[in-house]
């Protein structure tokens, strides 16, 4: 799906930057509390480390991507809010699914408002 999607918004580096680390990378974020949870339950403490890293890692990916998305959408007049709304729907909605790791999107860059636009369509698909 991240090489689908990179392709797809080949096309404009903001497109790429709202939908490649935005959406596709967030979902590692978004997974990584859910599996350091299982590995807990069977005390993988090695694991849990080393995905601990791979999180951090991923975080500033996704702070990288938010900087550019928010430059580009700075330099060419465009509300960010807005924008990522309408691209989700239009090329990303099928990926958009709770539960969302608000903590981890936080440090990422995310803002309230883009939380928001992501739980309602995550709504969507229900």
């Amino acid at each position: 799906g991240l090489w689908e999607m990179a392709i797809t918004t080949a096309y404009d580096p903001l497109v790429r930057m709202a939908l490649v680390p935005r959406l596709m990378e967030a979902r590692g974020l978004d997974a990584a509390p859910l599996i350091i949870s299982k590995l807990q339950q069977v005390g993988d403490d090695e694991a849990i480390a080393i995905l601990k890293i791979i999180e951090k890692d991923e975080i500033e990916h996704v702070k990288i991507g938010n900087y550019w998305f928010n430059y580009l959408c700075n330099e060419r007049k465009i509300c960010p809010i807005s924008q990522f709304k309408a691209l989700l729907n239009q090329y990303g909605r099928r990926q958009v699914k709770p539960p969302f790791a608000y903590d981890s999107r936080f440090k990422a860059g995310f803002t309230e408002s883009e939380m928001a636009v992501l739980e309602a369509v995550a709504q969507l698909n229900l």
